[in-house]
């Protein structure tokens, strides 16, 4: 890494990191992290470009089509490596972790983390966006597989219920067919919510 920054302030770049890791599983925000930093735009993409290169971070790119015109175009971060997010935003155990206030951040950076790295040690480019337009309707993930769009709602809780899914039904004015989703969560068995949400224990990723 330190090959591709060049020479750098050592504490500056590790401000820089701790400020990318504190928006994990958020919309990419450029300036609001060069702002905390104190670096200029130019210098924070170019070192998130680094972080993508060298495998710490990654993206999901928002789903849009013809049928789905008033999607948000940023995409979202993720770190590859959650025990990497915890140290840099200073979270030293799993019991602080889980009653903090990135609690929910961090368990959505987990499912998707571990999801994207399913396809890469497959060899595929993992077929995974997320979904959010500007009347605040958001899906946490699709994949899309096999001809069908499949929505994944992350929640915390072990007790889903389907509303939960609701914003699934965007999807239903997409060109290509919604299949069946999935909500991941705290959930300690597999089940279904009715036919088309299955509920999965984010323990089984």
């Amino acid at each position: 890494m330190r090959r591709l920054l060049g020479n750098v302030d050592a504490l500056e770049y590790v401000s820089f990191m701790r400020a990318a890791a504190a928006r994990c599983a958020q919309l990419l925000n450029v300036a609001a992290i060069a702002e905390d930093v104190g670096i200029r735009q130019d210098r924070a993409k170019a070192w998130l470009s680094v972080l993508e290169r060298s495998g710490v971070i990654f993206y999901l790119h928002p789903y849009s089509n013809n049928q789905l015109k008033r999607t948000v175009k940023a995409p979202k971060l993720y770190f590859h490596d959650c025990g990497l997010v915890a140290h840099l935003t200073r979270w030293m155990s799993a019991d602080t972790m889980e009653a903090g206030a990135m609690s929910g951040a961090f368990m959505e950076n987990f499912v998707v983390s571990e999801i994207y790295k399913s396809y890469l040690n497959l060899g595929i480019e993992p077929p995974l966006y997320y979904y959010r337009d500007r009347n605040a309707k958001e899906i946490d993930m699709i994949i899309e597989s096999d001809g069908a769009l499949h929505p994944i709602e992350i929640k915390k809780t072990a007790t889903p219920v389907l509303s939960m899914a609701h914003s699934f039904k965007v999807l239903d004015k997409s060109a290509i067919p919604r299949g069946r989703g999935a909500i991941i969560c705290a959930a300690e068995k597999f089940g279904a919510l009715d036919g088309d949400v299955l509920v999965i224990p984010a323990a089984l990723l």
